[in-house]
């Protein structure tokens, strides 16, 4: 059976980057680690670009997880921050679920580390309740492609739509007419080749 086609909507989106904690980020083996480390960070520069609620959390940090990606951090400063002490979902945790809630927003983008725990737990639980999940499958990681589509196919069979960061991006943008210049410079900074098409068409605008 097809499901509908659900689009993401800007003025509905809620952004949540769980567990992208230092000693976690080297469990990650599905994605090579330079790669990985830019998905993240494009994600989350186009949830500040779209202005997207965004909330970050971190699962047990005083032991080996270790601290957040301090550049998440830097970019969300005043974002939500709950560091919860212990559990393993963070659905689990009362304040992070409350702070999901505050936001008002009905569809939620996952990503986090590792790919079949940290983003399918909280996932599923967030479906169980009545959001619409879309997980970011490459600024999520984990050990080996095994585990990632054993996660995968769990959160699709529930009704979890998978996508990339740069089809969030474009999913959410939904007309280059609303913006050419802020949202190329954020693919620019993410995706070499990308660079090279937006210096084109800056050459022949200057031109013209």
């Amino acid at each position: 059976m097809s499901t509908p086609y659900v689009r993401l909507d800007k003025n509905d989106a809620a952004v949540l980057l769980v567990d992208h904690q230092a000693g976690l980020l080297s469990l990650v083996r599905d994605i090579e680690p330079d790669k990985f480390k830019n998905n993240v960070l494009a994600l989350a520069d186009l949830a500040k670009y779209f202005r997207l609620p965004t909330i970050l959390t971190t699962s047990f940090e005083d032991g080996p997880n270790g601290p957040l990606v301090p550049e998440l951090k830097e970019t969300f400063p005043e974002a939500p921050y709950i560091a919860r002490p212990g559990q393993i979902n963070a659905w689990d945790n009362a304040d992070f679920v409350q702070a999901v809630k505050a936001t008002g927003k009905k569809q939620l983008i996952i990503a986090g580390v590792v790919t079949e725990v940290c983003v399918a737990f909280p996932a599923l639980s967030a479906m169980e309740e009545g959001y619409e999940v879309f997980v970011v499958t490459d600024a999520s990681g984990t050990f080996n492609d095994v585990t990632r589509h054993s996660a995968w196919d769990r959160m699709s069979a529930a009704g979890a739509q998978l996508m990339t960061w740069f089809g969030v991006a474009c999913e959410l943008h939904r007309d280059w007419r609303n913006d050419i210049e802020g949202l190329g410079a954020l693919f620019s900074n993410h995706i070499p080749d990308y660079r090279n098409l937006i210096t084109s068409y800056n050459t022949l605008k200057a031109s013209k």
